[in-house]
């Protein structure tokens, strides 16, 4: 049984040669950095302190080193250890914020795998995994990502239909695995911001409605006929918007 995820599906969008490149033919694309190595670490402690699990002053910087340690280009050391106390400025916070944006909330999963039927596609499921989902005594669910980043986020970014596409698609399978109302669940991101002089831990609530899922289903639906019918239409656009495109003019992409 085949599947496709969110980020294959974010890959097959931002340009489909680009998909064919490093899910078809394997090439790698890209392999982590310092960012992603500090998001996982803080991801970690973020998991530990849902299950209300106790961890040791050092767990951060100790899972920080170790996904360091994993990563094969050079490592920028001064940046390293600006992570090491930006980390420690926004654990703190993680609780506080937590309990001042749902007030009472009990934990349902963490890490929740998705492994669902697409329908239509006989051969294909949505796979992903929701990092948290709590409920509240409204009666409602609430499934929240966490994100690290900088500053934070614009407007821009907050409506970017791409970016908030992976908490349309988490409810579309979230409720279909559990056989829950869409109605009664809403969707989140929660901010873990390295650099704010402040609040460095925010959560705002991203509508996923019923035009909007349909939207992000077509566009799953799309993705898969193109990935079928192995048609890898070059995205011009993609190639030097934002950070570009690593295969921008070499070998692979002249």
């Amino acid at each position: 049984m085949s599947h496709i995820s969110y980020s294959e599906l974010k890959d097959w969008s931002f340009c489909a040669h680009y998909h064919k490149l490093t899910r078809v033919d394997g090439i790698d694309g890209f392999k982590g950095n310092e960012y992603t190595a500090f998001g996982s670490a803080i991801h970690s402690v973020c998991e530990k302190k849902l299950l209300q699990e106790d961890i040791a002053d050092s767990f951060f910087v100790e899972e920080l080193k170790k996904n360091i340690s994993e990563l094969e280009d050079d490592v920028d050391n001064k940046l390293v250890s600006q992570m090491m106390k930006q980390g420690a400025s926004i654990i703190p916070e993680i609780d506080d914020a937590l309990n001042e944006y749902f007030e009472e909330y009990e934990v349902l999963a963490v890490e929740m795998p998705l492994y669902e039927p697409i329908q239509g596609e006989e051969n294909y499921k949505f796979k992903g995994y929701i990092d948290a989902v709590v409920a509240t005594p409204d009666g409602k669910v609430h499934i929240f990502d966490w994100k690290t980043c900088s500053w934070g986020w614009d407007a821009k970014r907050r409506s970017d239909k791409m970016v908030t596409y992976q908490l349309t698609l988490y409810k579309k399978y979230f409720c279909q695995k559990m056989d829950v109302d869409p109605k009664d669940v809403e969707t989140h991101f929660a901010l873990l911001k390295r650099t704010a002089k402040k609040n460095h831990v925010e959560f705002f609530r991203v509508t996923s409605g019923p035009r909007k899922t349909e939207n992000a289903l077509k566009l799953l639906s799309t993705a898969l006929y193109n990935i079928k019918n192995k048609r890898y239409i070059k995205n011009r656009l993609s190639c030097t918007s934002g950070f570009g495109c690593k295969f921008f003019k070499t070998e692979h992409c002249p």
